[in-house]
């Protein structure tokens, strides 16, 4: 089987639908199929070394963020034939994976109807959610989406909101997947698509089975070590985490990883603050180095509300025997156990309040020997071999009509 991946953003940046999209297509191959992944071309030189790898077709495209790390290729005519011209030397695709929500989901949907192809979409992002809290005029955002849509797709207008969006891309797609059970049932809700298949995002089975070879099984005396990682940008909420270590006068190790365009201004509210606990940037990490963080530390924060569909950095942790300390209500549920929470049950609580509380409680679990036990389960359900096995089955049902 041939599939043709469509993302937003090259799987070589950051985030976690590219981490999971580079999994996806190592297991692929692993189990013999053939993957191609479209996404726009990362600007610089990191980009000309990417662009060697015969999986990619790196699309034309501009750079959207200040730091580069982040490109958008125009839907439209021009890109179409490049695409086309792209992928005529390469086997004939049996279906589209489209793993986007902007130009990335466009240009994929085009593609499939102009050579008859199903369509399989997994949806990783809240839109309702992320436009909101990335964009300073969030309706205006959604109509010029709508619009967009339409135009590049012919879809009919059904709303303008988010999920409005969404079911105007759904319309075209022969089956929809979600990584996550809450994020499945809140599509359903929106008439997105009628049944939606719930597909975790995995951890890699050889890097995983590496890292836990290597723990000795015994803590690390020391400071209790909290590990925050992710994309630095507003809705992960990287400074309240930051500003509640400093309230919560914890006395621990505390590891910030990852990149984007609030490194600056974490590192002056860190000097500004002056926490108790000793604050320590590692910048972007490889995967296998990102892992064995995770692995080593006490706790992963995640403090995002609302906003992530699965939150992979907390499966990851529990994959690894780490328990995590979770903002999100819906993330916290999907978890289950080897958690603590922020606030209550019912309601997320986005103070820096809370979050210095449970900064604290967790600091003095650890410190005492009782830190909550990850649920075992999740290690083996977590294995991108396994989540690779879950959507070769709806793949074969997609294909199969």
């Amino acid at each position: 089987m041939h599939v043709v991946m469509f993302g937003d953003q090259h799987v070589e940046t950051l985030g976690g639908a590219q981490v999971s999209m580079r999994l996806q297509r190592r297991f692929l191959e692993l189990a013999g199929h053939t993957v191609t992944i479209v996404a726009p071309a990362v600007h610089g030189p990191r980009g000309r070394s990417i662009a060697a790898d015969a999986a990619y077709v790196d699309l034309p495209s501009m750079p959207v963020t200040l730091d580069r790390e982040y490109s958008m290729s125009w839907p439209g005519k021009r890109t179409d034939r490049g695409l086309d011209a792209a992928m005529h030397e390469r086997p004939r695709p049996d279906l589209v994976h489209i793993q986007a929500d902007f130009w990335g989901a466009l240009i994929g949907y085009r593609f499939a109807a102009r050579h008859g192809l199903p369509v399989v979409h997994t949806m990783h992002n809240r839109l309702d959610v992320g436009i909101e809290a990335t964009t300073p005029f969030p309706g205006l955002v959604l109509r010029v989406l709508g619009a967009w849509q339409r135009g590049s797709l012919g879809t009919v207008k059904t709303g303008s909101d988010g999920w409005s969006y969404l079911r105007g891309l759904a319309s075209q797609a022969s089956a929809v997947t979600a990584p996550s059970s809450h994020f499945a049932t809140r599509l359903e809700e929106h008439g997105v698509f009628p049944r939606v298949d719930v597909v975790w995002n995995g951890i890699d089975d050889a890097i995983l089975d590496e890292v836990l070879a290597e723990d000795a099984g015994e803590r690390d005396p020391g400071r209790p070590r909290f590990v925050w990682l992710g994309r630095m940008s507003p809705e992960k909420r990287l400074l309240p985490f930051l500003e509640a270590v400093a309230q919560s006068g914890v006395d621990a190790e505390v590891e910030v990883i990852g990149g984007g365009g609030q490194l600056r201004a974490a590192r002056r509210l860190v000097a500004k603050t002056a926490p108790r606990a000793n604050v320590r940037f590692a910048g972007r990490l490889t995967y296998a180095g990102t892992l064995r963080r995770i692995a080593a530390a006490d706790a992963v924060v995640q403090t995002s509300i609302g906003f992530e569909t699965q939150g992979m950095t907390i499966f990851e942790a529990a994959s690894l025997g780490t328990p995590s300390i979770v903002s999100d209500p819906d993330l916290a549920a999907e978890l289950g156990s080897g958690l603590w929470r922020v606030g209550t049950d019912a309601a997320p609580d986005e103070s820096v309040e809370a979050l210095a509380a449970a900064l604290r409680e967790a600091a003095a679990d650890i410190a005492a020997g009782r830190a909550p036990a990850v649920d075992p389960s999740i290690r083996e359900r977590f294995r991108q071999s396994s989540r690779t096995a879950a959507m070769i089955e709806v793949y074969e049902r997609v294909s199969a009509h």
